[in-house]
């Protein structure tokens, strides 16, 4: 009977430390989400101070102006990775439409507050890119998780649902896997 007891303590001990496990990394990977949404904001933050930095030196480009708008619009309504995914792709085409613009435009393209702001941007994107890093990272944690035995019958039994990474697709997927062209 003592036996009996102290195996199931240990089953019971066990059961607890995989379902603590299993609430660790969906809690990481809300906190993964949380950092890539509070470098997001801050990408469109910047970007109305880019777009009107844009529009005295290129008044006449407004059709590039407003697909940045739109494009940063309907990336700020997304909430899913997927769906955001998909809406950041659609808003960096547009940004690097106006970065173009500072190529046509050298007025522009000297005036220190596009500058700033582009060098801005920069390293706001650096600091998306890392931050899909990690969350894909701990996404893959907890999926894993979900997927393998025994922690699989813990994740059904308490309902824990995979969560989706934060994928590239279309052009930016294509652009990431192409090996940059150098000329001289």
């Amino acid at each position: 009977m003592l036996i009996a007891l102290i195996i199931l303590a240990v089953l019971a001990l066990y059961g607890v430390s995989v379902y603590n496990g299993l609430v660790k990394n969906r809690q990481q990977v809300k906190e993964a989400w949380s950092t890539i949404d509070t470098q997001l904001k801050r990408r469109y933050d910047l970007i109305p101070n880019l777009v009107e930095t844009v529009k005295g030196y290129a008044s006449h480009e407004s059709g590039t102006l407003e697909k940045v708008i739109q494009a940063r619009a309907t990336a700020m309504s997304q909430t899913g990775a997927k769906d955001k995914g998909k809406a950041e792709e659609g808003l960096t085409g547009a940004l690097k439409s106006i970065f173009a613009l500072g190529e046509s435009y050298p007025e522009l393209k000297a005036n220190t507050n596009f500058l700033s702001l582009q060098q801005e941007l920069s390293d706001t994107e650096t600091k998306i890119q890392a931050s899909r890093q990690f969350y894909n990272t701990v996404v893959m944690g907890l999926n894993s998780k979900i997927e393998m035995f025994p922690s699989n019958i813990f994740a059904k039994l308490f309902h824990f649902e995979k969560a989706d990474f934060f994928e590239l697709s279309g052009e930016e997927a294509k652009a990431a896997q192409q090996a940059p062209q150098v000329k001289f």
